[in-house]
């Protein structure tokens, strides 16, 4: 089902529909085992464990995922979480209206110019179009200063290291007021 759509004024439409664990299994296994996604954390799963961390997260009453789309065809997964329940439970003073998110794009072999960053400003997008979402709250190892950038790009502030088990996490937050003034958006699409 989808779940929000975005026009992008130069690259086309942008839509997140729900994942479904087992029949998006294979792609997100390309895709989650790729080495550009090192810092997913997934390099050496096979596809059935792929379809059981989904199958997880499908289950968990605080975390969900969604298959994004590019002009109707696969190219993003995302990510939306409450981080006082997942991921930042205790690491950080969670508020009312927190929204935590993750985005991977699609390995390609042929890049087109802008896209990650219309990814990002789509998740943002969707999840700013909820009312109840104040704040949207990252957790990207320290050491993706590409992301850090790409997070800059939409409005968000660093507020800084947490260490988590699995990593040092450049924890950092966007409200509502610094997406919009970072990416000119009016009233969510």
């Amino acid at each position: 089902m989808t779940v929000h759509t975005r026009q992008d004024p130069r690259l086309g439409e942008f839509a997140l529909r729900t994942l479904d664990p087992d029949a998006d299994a294979a792609l997100l296994h390309r895709w989650v085992t790729h080495p550009k996604a090192a810092f997913w954390l997934m390099q050496d799963a096979d596809v059935a464990e792929v379809a059981a961390e989904y199958r997880r997260i499908a289950a968990h009453p605080h975390h969900d995922a969604y298959l994004g789309l590019h002009d109707g065809a696969p190219a993003f997964l995302a990510e939306r979480y409450d981080p006082a329940h997942v991921e930042l439970v205790g690491l950080y003073d969670a508020r009312p209206g927190d929204v935590g998110m993750h985005f991977l794009c699609a390995p390609t072999d042929t890049p087109v110019r802008g896209f990650t960053r219309a990814v990002i400003t789509t998740v943002m997008d969707w999840l700013f179009a909820d009312p109840a979402t104040e704040r949207v709250v990252v957790e990207p190892d320290v050491r993706n200063s590409a992301v850090h950038a790409l997070n800059a790009a939409v409005g968000f502030e660093v507020v800084g290291p947490v260490d988590k088990p699995e990593k040092t996490a450049l924890l950092s937050i966007c409200t509502r007021a610094g997406f919009r003034a970072a990416t000119a958006q009016g009233a969510p699409a």
